[in-house]
């Protein structure tokens, strides 16, 4: 007569249990590493600020710089015009401080707001508070560099009654929601850029007015919108760092003057 064997049913479920548990574990540890190392990337950027950027942090007898929730930059003359700067994704807010000032030295604020993760995209909506906040201000520009550009150009979308002008700065928008906008819009770009590049720009076209300006600098490349050193994929630049800002400021200028008469 054979044996019958009887196996313990409730010793294999709770090694079952068990098992699946160690998995989860597992999946759970390694989304833990995975999102503590996209907050390490993102938060440590390889770039070094110039130090002609951190000597324009300075205050000066015509323009105050304070550094609170955002980095702003105030003519001691009241401004009636105010331009709000996202950061390109990884740069820190101060390597456009030489931008910002120059700008506002022509009558204007510039509020360069700092992004969580050093990445605007995560919250296009920065620029609402820096408005509550200088409510004094009637015209409103928002703009930025590469993913800083198309983070404004989301808060623009979403808030058309706030905004009268956009800036892209080697940037583009992310849809055709700006299309049938009456904003006024200036898109300005590098010949020499190997992040945003001509093909790039030329695509925006078709998503932005056909009254938008664009401003090639030629020569310039990405990196030299801010002072932060060379990018990795980025084109070397054929013109020096002073005169690409140069042009940009310039650029800005004049859409942040079209803007104001609106």
């Amino acid at each position: 007569m054979s044996e019958v064997v009887v196996v313990d049913s409730g010793k294999e479920t709770e090694k079952k249990r068990h098992l699946w548990l160690w998995i989860l574990a597992g999946i759970v540890l390694l989304i833990a590493i995975g999102i503590g190392g996209f907050v390490f990337w993102a938060l440590n950027p390889t770039v070094q600020i110039d130090e002609i950027a951190l000597n324009a942090l300075e205050s000066s007898d015509n323009i105050t710089v304070t550094d609170r929730a955002w980095l702003a930059f105030l003519p001691h003359e009241p401004p009636t015009t105010g331009f709000i700067f996202y950061p390109g994704g990884r740069v820190p807010a101060e390597a456009y401080a030489p931008l910002a000032r120059q700008i506002a030295e022509q009558g204007y604020l510039v509020v360069i707001v700092y992004p969580p993760l050093n990445l605007a995209i995560f919250n296009s909506d920065l620029a609402l508070p820096v408005m509550e906040h200088f409510s004094a201000i009637e015209h409103w520009v928002v703009g930025g560099h590469s993913l800083g550009g198309s983070a404004a150009s989301i808060f623009a979308e979403n808030n058309l009654d706030l905004v009268d002008g956009i800036v892209f700065m080697a940037s583009y928008p992310v849809g055709n929601a700006l299309l049938d906008s009456d904003l006024a819009i200036t898109s300005i770009y590098g010949t020499n850029d190997g992040l945003a590049t001509i093909d790039d720009i030329e695509a925006s076209r078709e998503n932005l007015p056909g009254d938008t300006r664009f401003v090639a600098i030629e020569g310039g490349n990405h990196a030299q919108f801010g002072y932060y050193g060379t990018q990795g994929g980025d084109n070397p630049a054929t013109i020096t760092q002073e005169d690409q800002i140069t042009q940009i400021v310039t650029a800005t200028l004049e859409l942040l003057a079209q803007a104001g008469n609106r």
